[in-house]
């Protein structure tokens, strides 16, 4: 007892209908089509539609509307065109993606140059910030100063004078560091003192 035939399975139909025309070497109408594909490669007639608008949409079979009929053709070489040609597209596609990667990675690199943890850069964020606070408690005490009495005001400007100098060494060795790293480092001053947060109107007391 033999058992039942097999159908063909879809991916079968669409081998087989594109076998036809590539052994054909022919431009095809639908009806002419369909009842070939049945004989020759056991395509049932009225799937053959389905099957091909398959192979249409996969771009394996051209399609082209002359007056009031559909004509239908495939070449062998053209198959293997189309699959060198998508071959081409996705390698430029990886090429591309593989030079914005790249210059990505350069754009990071250079945006590190300044930020290290290094043993300067800790000690400057010390200096900025022991600075910065004299600074403010410079003013604060200034303006307790003003309505004090001669003598007591005099020698609160000697402690003044004394600690704006200590101030103003700071700021200096701020300075001194800022052009250190730019000569030593192509460290940008602007983005020195955006990097550690130095305002732009850090100077020296008068």
């Amino acid at each position: 007892m033999t058992g039942r035939k097999k159908g063909l399975s879809n991916d079968e139909k669409k081998t087989r209908l594109l076998e036809l025309f590539h052994e054909s070497r022919d431009v095809w109408i639908l009806k002419d089509l369909e009842r070939v594909a049945a004989k020759e490669k056991g395509i049932v007639q009225n799937t053959v539609k389905d099957i091909l608008d398959q192979l249409i949409s996969d771009n394996l079979v051209t399609m082209e509307k002359i007056g009031i009929s559909n004509y239908f053709w495939s070449f062998p070489g053209a198959a293997a065109a189309q699959r060198r040609n998508a071959l081409q597209d996705l390698e430029e596609q990886v090429a591309s993606a593989k030079k914005q990667r790249n210059e990505l990675d350069t754009q990071i690199e250079k945006a590190q140059i300044g930020r290290e943890d290094t043993e300067e850069r800790a000690e400057l964020l010390v200096a900025y910030k022991a600075s910065t606070e004299l600074q403010a408690s410079l003013k604060a005490e200034l303006v307790q100063f003003k309505d004090c009495d001669p003598a007591l005001i005099d020698a609160k400007a000697k402690a003044a004078e004394n600690a704006k100098i200590a101030a103003n060494r700071w700021t200096d060795n701020i300075f001194c560091l800022q052009l250190y790293c730019r000569d030593k480092f192509n460290v940008d001053t602007a983005d020195f003192s955006r990097h550690f947060s130095i305002p732009g109107d850090l100077d020296n007391f008068d």
